[in-house]
């Protein structure tokens, strides 16, 4: 079988899907530090192994409506743009195997995704977007 593995994830009532090579671990929410100045989808930073490990709303950084996080939101650690960064999601679903042709170019509308949409999924559960987060961070934002 030479699907493509993806791991989805619930934010708010949709669900996403991201490559599962990109992702590192998922996590149980901790409270997060502020950073001064930081966009309002940069949650802070958290200490991961002695690491600092920035934390983005997934939510906030899709255009959706934010939530305060608790203690049943997760963090996906995921590899975006050659670092590590958390991504705040109310759910991991699941594990789903997907082939190339049951993936479907993103209806265009004049490019609303904010770029990050690759691709549409259709399943039994619904309708499942497929996130490329390369972009989702602002350039220069982590530099090291």
């Amino acid at each position: 079988m030479d699907g493509r593995e993806l791991i989805s994830i619930r934010v708010g009532e949709q669900l996403f899907a991201l490559d599962i090579m990109t992702v590192r671990e998922i996590r149980g929410w901790s409270r997060s530090t502020p950073l001064p100045h930081a966009p309002g989808y940069l949650l802070g930073m958290i200490n991961l192994r002695g690491a600092i490990l920035p934390v983005l709303d997934l939510s906030g950084r899709l255009g959706l409506a934010s939530r305060e996080p608790d203690s049943s939101s997760v963090v996906v650690v995921a590899e975006l743009s050659g670092r590590a960064v958390g991504l705040l999601v109310d759910a991991v679903c699941d594990i789903i195997t997907v082939q190339p042709e049951q993936i479907q170019p993103p209806p265009d509308l004049g490019s609303t995704s904010g770029g990050f949409v690759h691709g549409v999924i259709t399943l039994e559960a619904g309708i499942i977007t497929l996130l490329d987060l390369t972009g989702a961070l602002p350039e220069g934002a982590l530099a090291a």
